[in-house]
Parts: C-alpha cells; structure tokens; sequence
C-alpha cells in the first residue's frame, strides 16, 4: 500500500469537503442577506405609501390543513339544553328560544357574554366573538380550533339574536366535529409576505393602517357534510376590512368589502 498516495487523496477529499462546506454557508448567508433586503425594501415601500401596521408576528411556524364534519344535531343534544324551546334543521342546524332573556349591560361583546355563551350554548366553549351585525340586531361568534377561529365558516357559527332592549331572546347553531389533522406540517409565510401579497395585488391602497393580522383557518374545499380548512392570514384594514391570504400557498382567498367589522 503507497501511504504516501492515500494520505494525499484523503487530504484532497477533506480539502474538496471543506470548500463544499464554505459554499454552502455563503450560499445560505447570501441568501438570508437577500430575504432581509427584500423585507426593508418591502417595508420602505410601505413607508413611502405612508401605509401603516401592527406588530407582526415574527416566529417561524408551521402547521397543518384540518379536515372537519358539519354535526348533526339529535334529540339527545336538545335534552341537555336547559330553560331553551329547541328546533333542528335538517339536523345540521339548532334553534333555541331562550325561556328567560339575557340582558347586556353595555356594548356587544363583554366577559358576561362569552360566559353565557359558554353555559349556554353546546360546545359553547368552541366559539368566539366576531362582530355585531346591526341590520339584524345579532351578536355572530364562529367556531375556533387550537385557538384559531374558522373564518365566515357557515358550518361553525352562533349567531344570537336580540330584541329592542338589547336581550338575547334566541340563538342559531351549527358546529364542526371531528377535527382532524392533516400528518404533514407545512412552514407558514411570514405576515409581513402575505401583506406583500395584498400590496402587489392592489389591495393594499395608500394610507391604510392594518389595525389586526391574526392566524385562522379558512375553507379551502367544502363537500356535503365534511369540509378541509386551510391554515389563514386574517389582515384588518382600518379597522373595517377583512382580507384572507393561505397562509401555506400565499394566495388571496378573499377580498370582500361587505366583511365589515362593526364591533
């Protein structure tokens, strides 16, 4: 065995490695460098638009689409309704009158409301409030998951209706069940991209202030009873506009004025 020849193949072979390896690390650093440009740009295109925005979510993420199933409610689910007249439609959806209405004590949405909802109402710990409608005197919740609300979900929503001394007389449900995971986690895009998205897209006029961005699930495939529900980017605009963007593809789901916030 020549030693001399194996020793100088080894140090070729480690010397060959070790430039792979500075490739490599300049390759993700350049790369990184040019991910933090683009965000200072992006944000000093905001800036000279005089667009304005809450603190973002910084922390990488990822998470995973949901499958769901509309409930279908049964007699036994009335009968664990107290002090209500209930009613089944279709069985997917529940109306109860209340026998003794709930006053509000001041504005729409309070402590007392949600505790109410939560004694009241099945699965009521399941929902969240979503704004007062003030054409039909209704107080909306929809369902949430993992802390994360399904956005203008028909199939997981409350809504409560009042009468002209702001008492919750009666109340209209339909709840998701078996909620599921998909098994794959998928990194989520950062807010500040989603915005981007919006921005490019024209949806994101001069001098608007984003006043809210949250995560959410939004329904990206809806079948007869059972529903798949995409990870969702919620961005307020002034505080009156929803828009929606996949937080997993980056496209808008949707862009609709009528989605007022009118809390």
């Amino acid at each position: 065995m020549d030693w001399n020849k194996t020793k100088t193949i080894f140090i070729l072979v480690f010397l060959i490695l070790d430039l792979f390896l500075i490739y490599q690390y300049f390759e993700k650093k350049n790369s990184n460098q040019y991910e933090l440009v683009a965000e200072s740009s992006f944000e000093e295109r905001l800036s000279e638009n005089e667009i304005k925005y809450t603190a973002l979510p910084k922390e990488s993420v990822k998470e995973r689409y949901v499958s769901s199933k509309s409930k279908n409610f049964t007699e036994d689910d009335i009968k664990k309704l107290n002090y209500q007249e209930a009613t089944l439609y279709d069985n997917q959806k529940l109306f109860a009158k209340l026998e003794k209405p709930f006053p509000l004590s001041e504005g729409t949405h309070n402590e007392a409301l949600d505790s109410f909802v939560k004694d009241t109402v099945l699965s009521g710990d399941q929902y969240k409030y979503w704004n007062y409608d003030k054409a039909t005197n209704a107080i909306i919740y929809y369902q949430t998951y993992d802390n994360k609300m399904f956005y203008n979900n028909m199939n997981g929503k409350l809504v409560l209706y009042m009468n002209a001394n702001r008492e919750v007389t009666s109340y209209e449900q339909t709840l998701l069940e078996n909620i599921e995971e998909f098994n794959e986690e998928e990194e989520v895009l950062p807010a500040i991209k989603a915005i981007e998205t919006l921005f490019t897209k024209g949806y994101l006029k001069p001098k608007s202030k984003i006043t809210k961005v949250e995560l959410g699930y939004y329904t990206l495939v809806q079948l007869t009873a059972s529903h798949v529900l995409t990870p969702t980017w919620r961005i307020v605009i002034n505080d009156e506009e929803n828009m929606y963007v996949n937080a997993l593809e980056g496209q808008i789901i949707q862009f609709d004025t009528e989605d007022k916030i009118m809390e």
